[in-house]
C-alpha cells in the first residue's frame, strides 16, 4: 500500500490512538515501510509511503513501540 506523507501520519497516529503500536522496517530515500502491530505485538500490515520530509520527520520524533 501507497500514501502520500499527510494520510501517513494520520494513519499511524489513528492507529496509536486506537491501541496500536507501528516499527520502521525499511528506510530508503524514497520509501519508508512500516509495520503496523496490535498491542499484543503482532503484525498486522507492512505500509510503505513516499518518504517526505514531513513523514520523517514524524518517524524520527515519535517511534510507537
Amino acid at each position: 500500500m501507497r500514501h502520500d506523507d499527510p494520510s501517513a501520519i494520520d494513519a499511524l497516529r489513528r492507529w496509536a490512538d486506537s491501541g496500536g503500536h507501528w516499527r520502521l522496517i525499511a528506510r530508503s530515500d524514497a520509501t519508508v515501510t512500516v509495520a503496523l502491530m496490535t498491542c499484543t505485538g503482532e503484525e498486522m500490515e507492512r505500509s510503505t509511503w513516499a518518504a517526505g520530509p514531513d513523514l520523517l520527520a514524524f518517524l524520527s520524533g515519535e517511534q510507537s513501540g
